[in-house]
């Protein structure tokens, strides 16, 4: 899997984050793998819907429209539960807590980059 740093206006966010853009990698998502660290994360592209069907633990989950920018943000969104957000392109899943560390809000652009 390819991983990114993430940024806001300029500053680094985080840098440990994976991208899932391939079928087989967006359906999995993060479904038997440990916890995000604080500095990294899941892009899945494209994507507008989460299901936490299966997993172990809460996760932050920021949808992302084509642009970047901050449609929607659910913080601590527990195991067996969905959340979506039709106009989104992406979903980044993030450790719980994230969003208000990171202050993740509606309406901010996020860009990112692949790193080597």
């Amino acid at each position: 899997m390819k991983r990114l740093a993430v940024y806001h206006e300029g500053q680094l966010l985080l840098d440990r984050v994976e991208l899932a853009d391939r079928a087989w990698q967006r359906m999995r998502g993060l479904l038997f793998r440990p916890c995000p660290e604080a500095d990294g994360g899941l892009l899945i592209r494209p994507c507008n819907s989460v299901h936490m069907f299966g997993m172990r633990y809460p996760l932050d989950v920021v949808f992302l429209d084509r642009q970047g920018i901050i449609l929607r943000a659910i913080e601590g969104l527990r195991p067996w539960r969905a959340a979506w957000a039709p106009r989104a392109h992406a979903a980044l899943e993030l450790a719980a807590g994230s969003i208000a560390r990171l202050q993740l809000e509606g309406g901010m652009q996020l860009t990112w980059q692949e790193v080597a």
